[in-house]
């Protein structure tokens, strides 16, 4: 059973986001992770990028396939987690934490309310 957590918002493609302030954390749920199977590897965007709803931020590679990554929310990204470019399995193993992606400025932080709740992606992904 994948772990969901209750305070974050998520995407029909299986992105959460977690907002902080006026920034916002963006990872892949850890039912992502879990049909990925084992990722070996994640290209990310630029600090600096702009980016909107939607589009592609990037990709992972896991043993099975090449996922494309898309944005929950339009923003600029403001950092990116060098660590897992170099640990990509932290994806695997933490993907709420360690593995998170990017961090970005969203454009209009209305936009996240627009996000699936826990329980709406719980629905979507025993669906």
């Amino acid at each position: 059973m994948s772990k969901i957590i209750k305070d974050l918002k998520y995407s029909n493609d299986h992105e959460w986001v977690l907002l902080d302030g006026d920034t916002a954390l963006i990872g892949i749920t850890d039912h992502a992770q879990d049909s990925l199977g084992e990722i070996v590897f994640v290209e990310l965007p630029r600090v600096g990028d702009v980016l909107e709803k939607s589009s592609i931020f990037g990709a992972v590679e896991s043993t099975k396939s090449v996922s494309d990554l898309y944005m929950p929310v339009a923003g600029t990204v403001t950092e990116v987690n060098t660590l897992i470019e170099n640990q990509p399995e932290l994806i695997n193993s933490s993907p709420y934490s360690e593995g998170w992606m990017i961090k970005i400025s969203p454009t209009n932080i209305s936009d996240i309310e627009t996000l699936l709740s826990s329980e709406e992606y719980k629905n979507l992904i025993d669906g």
